[in-house]
């Protein structure tokens, strides 16, 4: 089965078009080699995918017919993706919203005389 339509069936991308994208640009590796939308996956092959700024990695147990349920997708790979990855991710999550929420806008006079302030007392 074609590494792009193999991520698609165990729900790794939502269509099949952004999972050869994905391809296309490099963020799939199979046995440590960037690979093609077109390379042929077998059971017992590693692949690392990038995506959302994770990096995740799994192994082929058995190839699907067609889409899987969410629920049977544990019967087709094994994830092997460290939580250390998830863990980067939560913390870049916090540092995005530590200073300002989404949607307040930008920042006032006094917040930007507060950030220079701070940033003068670091230097």
């Amino acid at each position: 089965m074609r590494i792009d339509k193999y991520l698609w069936c165990v729900r790794y991308y939502k269509t099949r078009s952004l999972a050869t994208t994905a391809c296309k640009k490099g963020h799939v590796r199979v046995n440590n080699d960037v690979v093609k939308p077109s390379r042929e996956v077998y059971p017992q092959d590693s692949i690392e995918i990038r995506k959302d700024q994770i990096n995740y990695t799994f192994t082929i147990n058995a190839i699907p017919t067609s889409r899987v349920a969410a629920k049977l997708v544990a019967i087709y790979r094994t994830d092997t993706t460290p939580k250390e990855a998830f863990e980067a991710q939560e913390l870049l999550h916090y540092a995005k919203t530590y200073y300002r929420k989404k949607g307040i806008g930008r920042p006032t006079k006094k917040d930007r005389r507060d950030i220079d302030d701070f940033t003068l007392e670091n230097e």
